[in-house]
């Protein structure tokens, strides 16, 4: 079977899925859709609703769908190795066709962007992660939402995010791409405002919607800006343009190209929650765990690297924009450390982990090492999936739960549960043979070494490190070790979670362990089985350069001593958290007490939440509807009702000049007339006799006077 011809189909399935779910799946789950009751109803299922055996239809169709899209991604993958040039493209259709336009020089030309799909190494990295932790999140799924209702609601969104998802990174143009963003958007707000009834889950959903289309609105700038300048949005094309040498590189200045490029970056600080836009992920805890798996930890919010890394022939020309990507990532990343640092929900910890480990991946993209971004995104996905699953397995174990000061001592209770997340811990802390250690060490050894790079930048994501360690360890020593401090009415129903939940955890603790070793340093000489990632995602970054960033004039014992300083930065991190929260937890308490503002601060991240409140909310939004309204009021209206009255007044002078002058002089000529008609009207009376009368009397006066003479 050719399955690069049927790469169409990859997107399909999981389409298919939402289309039988979303319009008949009311007939395989028939509970009525009220209130999901979320969270708390794992292990206390009593009451609660069961799978039917028409409702496990749903097990099968949903993950199924997605089990396919999985199984022909593998198949085109294999085939696309055999490729020389490893592209393929498959055109559907022309979707838009002869749109005529001006460019910025002048020149009239013809718009075309094709409903065509892209399969090349970027987009192979991003299909297998879509697929691939997409369907051990929806296995999952299944045992996690068992109780709910709305089930087949929540698999028909699921699947209809993973097809946006696969449209998104499959689509051979910018055009097609933003239908797959803004669908994922959507999807978004669906999921995470699931519990409908919840008014937390519904102002997340509504804050994650507003907040994208702030930043959307910059990729459709930027998209615009792009098609007036190089007339087409279709990847090959761009890439060829800007690689012909037509544009030079701007590095004297801040040109046109600079612009679309900063438009399309703030377009992804908003899908991957960047500063300014990174406030609705951390809120978007209040959908279900899977979701935070799949949509804030493994999929949508690595759009906005996804799309900057395969726009790199358009930073690559725009070093000042570059340097715009990498600041705001480096700072992203250490500003929601500090926040993760005392967080108490342990959904919340990961979910600012996950935008402090996505300010990484910008922080590669910015210093130029793309292949390194999107391996750290690969690695990522199965660490930070883990870790939201497994957040997800402990919050079904402690009834709903999710404060970490109310959990403990759950090792030796749920210890399938602990020891995934005990490997995905150690992943994104940075140890040595774990997945997270090598795409995190080789970002820092990019930002140190790399020409856009810099030693700030380096310390940053060194520090960034350090932080991650520890809260992380924070996390897994509040939830597993030390005393108990779960509610006694609750400990006595402690278990493991169903093999539904605990078959993906350990597929992906695997994945964690193991999925770096496809990228590890060129300074170990392993040979070339173990750089697989780079040789595999090298065309799609070459600059045509003689030593790819970051390894030119810099010895092999520098960049030993940088990595085992992460190394070592990430066991200090490790450490201090153990003596804190498992040898003396007492110190924790005195520290907040000795720096309770600092702790304020931090507890209250940074309040850029009440900034943006005021600034934006109660500011441009509420004052500003405010300003407008009496603007509205007072300018709008007073000129409508002003020309409203100027025209009353108006039809009263037209009425009075009418009436009195029009109608007067009318009616004074018609009067004049009759007074002067009034003696002809005593002579013509109409009457034959009268007119006989004075015939006769005129012929006897005419006779009269005659004879008289």
């Amino acid at each position: 079977m050719n399955f690069l011809d049927q790469i169409w189909l990859i997107p399909l399935f999981p389409l298919l899925g939402a289309a039988l779910m979303l319009f008949f799946g009311k007939l395989l789950d028939p509970q009525p859709v009220g209130q999901a009751s979320g969270p708390a109803h794992h292990g206390q299922a009593e009451g609660l609703p069961h799978q039917t055996s028409l409702r496990k239809l749903i097990d099968f169709i949903c993950p199924g769908m997605v089990l396919l899209s999985f199984v022909f991604s593998l198949g085109a993958i294999y085939q696309l190795r055999q490729l020389p040039g490893r592209v393929y493209q498959v055109i559907q259709f022309t979707w838009i066709a002869g749109l005529p336009f001006h460019m910025a020089n002048g020149h009239l030309a013809t718009f075309q962007a094709d409903w065509g799909f892209l399969l090349d190494p970027l987009s192979s990295v991003m299909i297998l992660v879509v697929t691939g932790v997409g369907f051990l999140i929806h296995v999952y799924s299944t045992g996690y939402m068992a109780h709910d209702n709305g089930y087949y609601r929540f698999f028909g969104y699921l699947n209809l995010f993973v097809f946006f998802m696969l449209m998104l990174v499959l689509a051979n143009n910018y055009m097609l791409l933003f239908v797959g963003w803004e669908g994922v958007g959507l999807c978004s707000y669906l999921l995470i405002g699931f519990y409908f009834h919840k008014k937390s889950a519904c102002d997340a959903g509504k804050k994650a919607f507003v907040v994208n289309r702030v930043g959307d609105a910059g990729f459709v700038l930027g998209m615009l800006l792009m098609m007036s300048v190089l007339g087409t949005v279709k990847f090959t094309d761009v890439n060829a343009i800007l690689r012909s040498g037509q544009f030079p590189a701007e590095t004297a200045g801040f040109g046109v190209l600079s612009a679309i490029a900063i438009l399309m970056f703030f377009g992804a600080t908003g899908k991957s929650a960047q500063v300014p836009l990174y406030v609705w992920l951390p809120d978007a805890m209040e959908g279900p765990t899977p979701v935070s798996a799949l949509i804030h930890a493994a999929t949508m919010v690595t759009a906005g690297v996804y799309m900057v890394a395969r726009s790199a022939a358009l930073f690559q020309l725009t070093p000042s924009a570059s340097a715009v990507v990498a600041v705001v990532g480096a700072f992203t990343a250490i500003l929601a450390a500090t926040i993760a640092l005392v967080q108490n929900d342990i959904k919340r910890v990961l979910a600012y982990s996950t935008v402090s480990q996505l300010g990484y991946m910008f922080l590669a993209l910015g210093v130029g090492a793309y292949w390194v971004a999107i391996f750290h995104l690969f690695t990522h996905a199965f660490f930070k999936a883990l870790l939201f699953l497994g957040s997800g397995s402990v919050i079904h174990a402690v009834g709903g739960e999710q404060d970490m000061r109310r959990m403990g001592a759950l090792k030796n209770k749920i210890p399938i549960t602990h020891w995934t997340m005990f490997a995905g811990s150690v992943a994104i802390a940075g140890i040595p043979g774990l997945a997270g250690f090598f795409s995190k060490d080789e970002i820092l050894w990019q930002a140190y070494s790399s020409p856009l790079g810099s030693k700030a930048l380096w310390f940053v994501g060194l520090a960034t490190a350090g932080l991650t360690a520890f809260y992380m360890w924070r996390l897994m020593n509040l939830t597993f070790y030390g005393r108990s401090r779960v509610a006694p009415e609750t400990e006595k129903h402690v278990h493991e979670s169903p093999a539904s939940m605990t078959v993906p955890l350990t597929l992906l603790a695997i994945g964690s362990v193991l999925a770096g070793w496809l990228g590890t340093p060129k300074l170990w000489n392993l040979g070339a089985s173990f750089h697989k990632f780079e040789t595999w995602l090298a065309p799609m970054f070459a600059t045509g350069a003689a030593e790819p960033a970051g390894e030119a004039g810099h010895s092999a014992s520098l960049e030993w001593m940088l990595m085992g300083l992460s190394v070592a930065v990430a066991i200090v991190g490790i450490s201090i958290a153990r003596y804190f929260y498992h040898n003396r937890p007492d110190i924790p308490d005195s520290l907040e007490k000795s720096f309770k503002p600092l702790h304020t601060l931090l507890y209250n991240k940074w309040y850029v939440d009440e900034i943006y409140d005021f600034l934006f909310v109660n500011g441009l939004g509420k004052g500003g509807g405010r300003v407008f309204g009496a603007f509205d009021r007072t300018v709008v209206d007073g000129g409508v009702n002003g020309a409203g009255w100027l025209t009353r007044f108006s039809s009263k002078v037209s009425i009075w000049w009418d009436t009195w002058i029009v109608d007067g002089a009318v009616r004074l000529t018609s009067f004049s007339v009759k007074l002067l008609s009034y003696p002809a009207c005593l002579l013509e009376t109409g009457r034959v006799q009268t007119y006989a009368f004075f015939v006769v009397a005129g012929l006897l006066a005419f006779f009269g006077y005659y004879i008289a003479r």
